[in-house]
């Protein structure tokens, strides 16, 4: 498998995670709280404790959430890394869209000007 690959499959992995408005949410107090609980989580969303971990778990093999367990507890943090690799492939899009945009115009300019 190529580098590229691998980089698409996390881009579409994130992008799943994200598509779910209660991880969105979760992902939100993550990163406004740091390191919380899913119990805790839990209390501030419409969900039970049990739906909330299988949220994280998605939003973990997204590579956007980590766990770590201290003593009985597993807390949970935001990982940055997908979401900015994310960020970079939306913004490169975003780029390449922009410069198509700009050959139409330029194109569309020229014929214009031809047909005078």
């Amino acid at each position: 498998m190529t580098d590229e690959r691998r980089g698409g499959e996390a881009v579409d992995s994130v992008l799943v995670a994200l598509a779910d408005p209660t991880r969105r949410q979760l992902l939100d107090l993550l990163a406004a709280q740091g390191e919380v609980t899913a119990t805790k989580l839990a209390e501030r969303v419409p969900v039970s404790r049990q739906a909330v971990v299988k949220h994280l778990a998605v939003l973990d093999a997204a590579g956007l959430v980590s766990g770590r367990r201290v003593g009985r507890e597993v807390r949970y943090a935001v990982q940055p890394a997908a979401l900015d690799a994310t960020a970079r492939w939306m913004a490169a899009l975003a780029a390449d869209w922009d410069r198509r945009l700009a050959d139409i115009k330029r194109i569309a300019e020229a014929a214009e000007r031809d047909s005078r």
